[in-house]
C-alpha cells in the first residue's frame, strides 16, 4: 500500500492500492494555513478507512511542490516521519504532474497554483503529460514571458489553475512511476523563492 501525502496548496492524504491504482481512501481541504492542524487526523483517518495498518504500508509519496515553504515542509516532514518509522521508501513527485496526469491524452496544459505574494507556480506538460518546463514562479502579468524563455510553444497552451492536489492522484503517478521503474524526483522541497531569514552581518563598529 502506498500512503500519499501532498500540502504544497491545500492538504491531501490518501491511501492508494499501487498494483491496481485503487484510491481506497482521501481525505483533502483547500485551506492553505491548516496543514499542521489536520495532517495528523487525515492520516489516520485514510489508514482506518482503508482498513490498512502502518505495517501495510510499503511506501510513502511526498508531494515535493512547488509551494510555499510553511506549508510545503509539514507534507515532506509527515512522509519524511511515516517512512523513517516504517522503515519504507519515500517515493518523492512534483506536486503538480498529479494534475497533469489527470490530462495526459488530450491537449498540453500549464499548471498553476498559487505562491502567494501575488505570484504563481507553472509546470508546462505536451499531450502525454511529460513535464516540459518548470517548475518555476512568476507573477501573472509575467507569466507569459517565463513559460516562452523555458518553452517557448507551451506559451500559448491551456491554463489549469488547481487549489489543491489530490493525494490519491499522486499515489496514482508514484504507482505508475514503480511499475515502470521510471525515476522519481529529487528529495529535495521546490520552494523556488529566497527565504525571508538572512544572516545578520557584521555588528557595527561603536564609537565612544
Amino acid at each position: 500500500m502506498l500512503l500519499a501525502i501532498d500540502t504544497s496548496a491545500g492538504t491531501s492524504v490518501a491511501v492508494v492500492d499501487p498494483d491496481s491504482r485503487q484510491l481506497l481512501a482521501e481525505r483533502g481541504t483547500d485551506d492553505s494555513r491548516r496543514h499542521a492542524e489536520v495532517i495528523g487526523p487525515f492520516l489516520a483517518e485514510v489508514l482506518a478507512e482503508a482498513g490498512v495498518t502502518p505495517a501495510d504500508v510499503t511506501g510513502v509519496v511526498a508531494g515535493t511542490g512547488p509551494g510555499p515553504f510553511t506549508g510545503l515542509r509539514v507534507g515532506i516532514a509527515a512522509a519524511r516521519t511515516f517512512a523513517a518509522a516504517r522503515g519504507v521508501p519515500v517515493l518523492p513527485v512534483v506536486s503538480h504532474d498529479a494534475v497533469a496526469a489527470d490530462r495526459a491524452g488530450s491537449t498540453p496544459v500549464v499548471v498553476l497554483t498559487d505562491a502567494r505574494r501575488r505570484e504563481v507556480y507553472w509546470s508546462a506538460y505536451d499531450a502525454d503529460g511529460v513535464r516540459v518546463a518548470g517548475p518555476g514562479l512568476a507573477k501573472p502579468a509575467d507569466l507569459d514571458e517565463a513559460i516562452r524563455a523555458s518553452s517557448p510553444e507551451a506559451a500559448t497552451w491551456e491554463r489549469v489553475t488547481a487549489v489543491a492536489i489530490p493525494a490519491g492522484r499522486l499515489g496514482a503517478v508514484a504507482a505508475d512511476r514503480l511499475a515502470s521503474g521510471a525515476p522519481f524526483a529529487d528529495d529535495t522541497a521546490l520552494y523556488l523563492r529566497d527565504p525571508d531569514v538572512t544572516m545578520p552581518g557584521a555588528p557595527k563598529r561603536v564609537v565612544r
